[in-house]
């Protein structure tokens, strides 16, 4: 089967390179929306109680070679990517993404692409990519540029909901199953338990190490002075290997004062968008680590906000992402420092993924593409025609006097987060290192 395989796809490059003078043309694209259980509570400090299910797009885009691009997100943009399809793609060769994600970006100029439109773009922009890869018959990795695959990765429960005991037990699953050393707590609320929970977490990840490194995500619940305070406080019993959004993202110069007056690097830019948004922040220096991803406009704006920090000599930090996807961008970014990874292995029920965590490192595979697929079985009993409010990104919006004051998690979020997911604790399923 393998000979078999590798002879078609043989096949398909000799008749692209016969056919119509080399050219490609999107023909046709599918929009499936799908919902499906998580496999634990997830949540922050605007939503201490979590939710329990989450939801996704699945776009495919065809051609007239045979080859069809996929890429998944947007769960709220499908009108956006329809439209983006119908008016500029179509008839397309897709293997010219730079000029087509501008023009996507040009069409957004009066509004901005930001919000619901940059998650269309983003996910349009993957799906070219993705095409673009597959027409070259290489890992996505390879086609932008990248020589080594091996990608240095930590652990990151979105652990607010947990109970202390919880947290231990997924992070030291991670460290057992996956050799993670480094991981991400969620904190921001409740500064006794915060320092508690980081302690917890340490613990889990000692299975793998004796040195975690330890990060933590205030998720622009603070605002400077009670960051900086904050901070100082859990920087007297650990070494924080750097502190994320700890004030609002558009705050430039309070992420610099931050910054000034602690010992860890701050962290920032996960909810920006472009290049434009990035720039007060290298101006300023006011993100220690620049975080990155394929959901800011695409790989395409992620490519051009990694270079451009990399000319003020900061190192970029790959975001969270579906069947840790993200880590295809890790290789050719000169820059890079550690890749996001939420889970070990997709949990929706529906994309696998070829990228592997092994002894706490992201390994990027040689399928063409992005490296992940789906199951259309399990696609079509999870498709929905309306994804239910509970399953958004972050269906509580911020947190009522975030900024403004410390405000604990709620005796109804405590109780609703001990229900864990359909009324069962959460119980980490083990793997293998080797998966």
């Amino acid at each position: 089967m393998p000979k078999l395989g590798l002879l078609i796809r043989l096949v398909r490059l000799a008749e692209r390179l016969i056919s119509n003078g080399n050219t490609m043309k999107i023909t046709g694209y599918a929009l499936t929306l799908y919902e499906f259980p998580l496999t634990r509570r997830m949540g922050d400090a605007n939503s201490p109680s979590g939710r329990t299910r989450g939801s996704s797009n699945l776009l495919e885009l065809f051609t007239d070679e045979g080859l069809t691009g996929i890429a998944f997100g947007g769960g709220g943009a499908g009108p956006q990517i329809k439209s983006m399809v119908d008016g500029m793609l179509m008839g397309e060769d897709p293997r010219h993404v730079t000029g087509l994600w501008k023009r996507m970006v040009d069409r957004a100029f009066k509004a901005g692409h930001d919000g619901i439109i940059n998650d269309a773009i983003s996910v349009l922009d993957v799906a070219l990519w993705d095409l673009k890869a597959k027409a070259n018959d290489e890992p996505l990795w390879k086609t932008l540029g990248g020589s080594n695959p091996k990608i240095h990765a930590y652990a990151s429960g979105l652990d607010s909901p947990l109970s202390d005991d919880e947290i231990e037990d997924w992070y030291g699953m991670m460290a057992d199953d996956y050799g993670f050393k480094g991981g991400k707590l969620k904190v921001g609320l409740d500064q006794d338990a915060d320092l508690r929970r980081i302690g917890r977490m340490k613990k889990g990840l000692e299975r793998a190490t004796d040195n975690p490194i330890l990060y933590i995500d205030a998720n622009e619940v603070w605002n400077p002075k009670m960051a900086i305070r904050k901070v100082r406080e859990i920087e007297e019993q650990f070494d924080i290997a750097w502190v994320e959004e700890p004030a609002r993202r558009w705050d430039f110069l309070g992420l610099r004062r931050i910054s000034d007056q602690i010992k860890a690097p701050v962290c920032a830019g996960e909810n920006l968008d472009s290049l434009g948004d990035f720039l007060p922040y290298f101006h300023n220096r006011s993100a220690d680590v620049v975080q990155v991803s394929h959901g800011m406009t695409g790989i395409t704006c992620a490519l051009q906000l990694a270079d451009a920090a990399y000319g003020f000599e900061l190192p970029i930090t790959l975001g969270g992402s579906a069947g840790n996807m993200n880590a295809q961008l890790a290789p050719s970014i000169p820059n890079f420092l550690t890749l996001e990874a939420q889970s070990a292995t997709p949990d929706d029920g529906v994309m696998t993924s070829n990228i592997k965590i092994v002894d706490g490192w992201a390994i990027c595979g040689d399928q063409p593409g992005t490296g992940v697929s789906f199951d259309s079985e399990a696609l079509a009993k999870q498709k929905v025609e309306k994804v239910t409010a509970s399953a958004g990104p972050s269906p509580f919006g911020r947190r009522p006097g975030a900024g403004l004051w410390d405000n604990p998690p709620t005796a109804e979020e405590e109780a609703a987060a001990a229900t864990g997911v359909n009324g069962e604790h959460y119980v980490p399923a083990h793997g293998s290192k080797t998966q």
